[in-house]
């Protein structure tokens, strides 16, 4: 169960905690939850949409907070980002496409981060993984209704702020992230000896860097940018602690 489970739990939780160091923590929370409620499981639903109900009702209530949400940063107020220190050209060198790339990569997580908890959990539910509106639903414990309306408000904001500042939603928006790279190398969002999201591991048979942006280019829409990531894969020392925990007899009944 740890090892099915463990990439398509972290995925959703990078997307909801921004840093991959975050996700791999609450990643393993949740992995401890899912684990000591198997009676809450029943057939009728699939295992992993049983898992998300449970990763999604812990992810919007960590205590730790991503630098967005400690700024109380609003998608309007972001916009002003990156709009400082934009380049007049394109970043060149070697590494000027990996850079790019995660220009863009770590800009779609932070645009996340603006959205409230609430929102931000159906936008990645509904708009990332494309999960039916009565799964995504189910998941949140909210009615179908609820959730189509918590979803709307979601894609009105970033469909408004991504059409106004994103050209690779709109070829008339300011920002180009080849041109976002060096302001976020200068700010350390942006680590040019080992970037964080453009070379993380992916899941076996998993969507790359390149395959990701593929789909990119030919899905020019808010929900296709910040849906273009790689399919990462959870770092194994995470499953591994949670087997050892597994294994150390205080859970007999999973033995």
């Amino acid at each position: 169960m740890v090892r099915l489970l463990q990439d398509p739990l972290y995925r959703p939780a990078l997307r909801m905690v921004w840093r991959p160091g975050d996700a791999e923590d609450a990643l393993q929370e949740i992995l401890v939850r899912v684990l000591t409620r198997p009676a809450t499981w029943r057939a009728k639903a699939q295992l992993l949409t049983w898992a998300y109900r449970i990763g999604v009702h812990h992810l919007p209530n960590l205590r730790r907070r991503t630098p967005q949400e400690a700024a109380e940063l609003s998608l309007e107020q972001f916009r002003e980002n990156p709009a400082d220190g934009l380049a007049a050209e394109d970043h060149a060198g070697p590494e000027a496409a990996l850079l790019a790339e995660e220009a863009r990569l770590t800009c779609s997580q932070a645009v996340l981060q603006c959205l409230e908890r609430g929102e931000r959990v159906a936008f990645v539910l509904g708009q990332v993984f494309d999960l039916p509106s009565d799964q995504a639903a189910w998941i949140l414990d909210v009615t179908p209704a609820a959730y189509r309306k918590r979803l709307e408000r979601a894609r009105q904001q970033v469909r408004a702020f991504m059409r106004s500042t994103c050209g690779l939603v709109d070829p008339r928006a300011f920002c180009r992230c080849a041109r976002r790279v060096g302001a976020a190398v200068a700010s350390g969002r942006v680590d040019p000896r080992r970037p964080a999201l453009a070379t993380h591991p992916v899941s076996p048979g998993g969507r790359d860097v390149a395959e990701a942006a593929a789909q990119l280019h030919r899905l020019h829409d808010a929900a296709a940018v910040l849906g273009a990531h790689p399919d990462h894969a959870a770092p194994p020392t995470r499953a591994a602690a949670v087997l050892t925990l597994l294994r150390s007899g205080r859970f007999p009944l999973l033995e």
